[in-house]
């Protein structure tokens, strides 16, 4: 009996020890002084939502007819200036975009699609990436232009699409065949080159956050540059990963991963760099996997794309290819929303003026060669959106992600073993870098997106079976920040 009790002592001894809080350290935090793009039109949503009630309403030869007649205008428009090279304040592409959301919901509406929404849609940001150019890319305007184009026309597309059946849904987009000569290969059929670079997006819930948590919210979470080795032509992924840091992943494994969409990039052959040495890409692709054999590579929590020691998904294609001349990310992305500041610094983040994947798409060094996405879980895709979207709404509003004192002694214990599996070479419960504190706020963040997420996906399912239509984006949003509010 006195055995035990001396045992159950020792242990109340190392919880209550293991209960005491760590000194917190305060970091300079490297902030921007931008503000956040707003688009601010939510009258312009609730119109176009309006127009595809009325258009489904319409009879088909009616509705088709009115279709293809502001087809025609929107292909004239375009086919005036497609050989000018325009500048962002340039009328076309506010002309060019309000023409494009007038027909979105016409076409969405409509019992036979035909792919002219597609083919329009990459005509346009492939004019935008080759005008961008000659834009300056530190300029606002120039930035939201381009923004407002890709992002939004993208989004725009994937609401028809959600209201597409089976066999009117596209996958895979082909924008622009950017010529190179490192080996290839073909992935989900895209023609994709070494030193490609892959911007997806995770299925995780913190994959959401890396999306939307942005001046410039988007569409992607994660980058992986691509090799391929030129002996066999199979394609490698040299990507950083939370759990383990920088590794290698062949195809198999990069698709496994819960991709829900990715878009493949491929530097400008007419670059000073690419003409003088076309196989750059496939050598930096080399440089960076052969390091990663070379050396553990942790993962960067602070997203400090100066500092290789670790490193992030971003700074895997930035960092090999600023070794051989070519600094990628035209502009840095920013991140300025106290809120969204407040919840990553929780996360380990300390750089808020870095590097985010959903940029990638903006630095005119880049082609966007070409896009998939998965039909199966768009919708979830958007979801996991809106939801992000709600509890950023609350982030910004002063709600701070918390965790329960009395786990903390277990949470200790945890990372404890997961810093032994990793001296041995294996993955820990929690991450390398992440401490037990930041994992416990990880568990809140992930109830928190999840209890939003399941009260949301009840009203998209009532809105769905009162209306017969999925809801738009703009609608789900307002589904969550009121399943917030609960």
């Amino acid at each position: 009996m006195k055995k035990f009790l001396r045992i159950l002592l020792i242990l109340v001894g190392l919880y209550l020890l293991l209960l005491i809080p760590l000194p917190q350290y305060e970091h300079e935090l490297q902030k921007p002084s931008q503000t956040p793009f707003v688009w601010g039109q939510d009258a312009l949503w609730e119109s176009l939502e309006t127009n595809f009630m009325s258009a489904k309403a319409m009879p088909s030869v009616t509705l088709d007819s009115i279709v293809q007649h502001l087809t025609i205008e929107a292909d004239s428009i375009l086919a005036i200036y497609e050989d000018k090279k325009l500048l962002p304040e340039d009328d076309y592409y506010g002309l060019v975009e309000r023409k494009f959301f007038q027909l979105a919901p016409l076409i969405a509406a409509q019992e036979n699609k035909t792919h002219w929404y597609i083919n329009f849609y990459n005509r346009v940001r492939k004019k935008l990436k080759f005008d961008s150019r000659f834009w300056d890319m530190t300029n606002a305007h120039s930035r939201n232009t381009s923004y407002r184009i890709l992002y939004g026309m993208r989004a725009t597309v994937e609401e028809i699409l959600l209201q597409s059946n089976e066999d009117q849904f596209v996958s895979t987009m082909i924008v622009s065949d950017e010529p190179s000569i490192t080996p290839h290969a073909d992935i989900l059929g895209i023609k994709v080159h070494s030193g490609d670079l892959l911007v997806s997006r995770g299925g995780a819930e913190v994959s959401a956050f890396i999306s939307r948590g942005n001046d410039y919210p988007g569409n992607f979470s994660h980058v992986a540059l691509v090799h391929i080795d030129s002996k066999t032509n199979k394609p490698y992924f040299i990507e950083a990963h939370i759990e383990k840091g920088v590794a290698i992943a062949t195809l198999d494994e990069y698709l496994s991963d819960k991709k829900l969409r990715f878009m493949v990039m491929r530097p400008r052959a007419d670059l000073a760099q690419m003409m003088a040495n076309p196989m750059l890409p496939h050598e930096a692709s080399l440089f960076i996997s052969e390091e990663s054999k070379t050396r553990h590579i942790p993962y960067d929590f602070k997203m400090d794309y100066y500092d290789a020691s670790a490193m992030f998904c971003s700074e895997v294609g930035s960092y090999a290819y600023k070794k051989f001349g070519i600094d990628l990310w035209e502009f840095e992305s920013t991140i300025s929303s106290n809120g969204i500041i407040d919840w990553l610094n929780n996360f380990g983040v300390e750089n808020f003026v870095t590097q985010m994947p959903s940029d990638l798409e903006y630095d005119p060094m880049l082609s966007v060669v070409g896009e998939w996405r998965n039909k199966d879980v768009l919708f979830q895709d958007h979801l996991d959106n809106a939801v992000m979207d709600a509890l950023i709404s609350r982030a910004n509003k002063g709600e701070k992600l918390d965790y329960t004192i009395w786990m903390l002694p277990v949470a200790r214990v945890v990372k404890g073993y997961s810093f032994f599996l990793n001296t041995i070479g294996k993955e820990g419960i929690i991450p390398e870098g992440m401490g037990a504190v930041t994992a416990l706020k990880n568990t809140d963040f992930v109830a928190r997106f999840n209890k939003c997420k399941l009260n949301t996906v009840t009203k998209t399912k009532a809105f769905e079976k009162e209306n017969n239509y999925l809801p738009p984006y703009w609608q789900m949003v307002r589904m969550a920040e009121s399943s917030m509010l609960k």
